[in-house]
């Protein structure tokens, strides 16, 4: 028996029948090879997005995925000049150009759950974004610096 069973645990529902079809179908359309699967990732989905509310402090690490209109650039600058004001949080930024003169961009960041939730805010009121999804985990980034404030290096001081 491998770890990973022995640490397992059953749950047993019931679920009225149509929401029953409706999740074997999610299932096979993303051919999943249990309902289980599925079950266990709307739950750590949901207990990231419970968490954030409940200990708003916590640290959470996630992407925040958006699609604004560029607008000759202005939307991007001022998306950039929000980002600025977050630099903490904001690890990393993705930009595609879509059709019809809108733009992808996906950021990583990590923080407390209030900061990140103050983040994605001030990008809702940036004229031109059209959507917004921030999805966080617990699961941290390794520290990027000592808690000294060095950097990691070769070991020279």
């Amino acid at each position: 028996m491998s770890s990973e069973s022995a640490s397992l645990a059953r749950l047993s529902m019931s679920l009225p029948a149509d929401l029953f079809r409706q999740l074997d179908t999610m299932v096979a359309e993303r051919g999943l090879p249990s309902r289980s699967q599925l079950i266990a990732e709307l739950i750590r989905h949901a207990l990231a997005e419970h968490g954030s509310l409940v200990h708003p402090d916590e640290t959470l690490a996630g992407t925040i995925t958006l699609v604004y209109r560029s607008e000759k650039g202005r939307v991007r600058h001022l998306l950039s000049q929000t980002q600025a004001s977050y630099l903490k949080e904001v690890i990393s930024s993705q930009h595609v150009v879509l059709e019809d003169d809108q733009s992808l961009e996906v950021l990583l960041v990590q923080g407390p759950a209030v900061r990140l939730k103050e983040l994605c805010d001030a990008i809702r009121r940036v004229r031109g974004v059209q959507q917004l999804e921030l999805v966080t985990t617990t699961a941290l980034l390794p520290p990027l610096h000592e808690q000294d404030g060095h950097p990691h290096s070769n070991g020279a001081h």
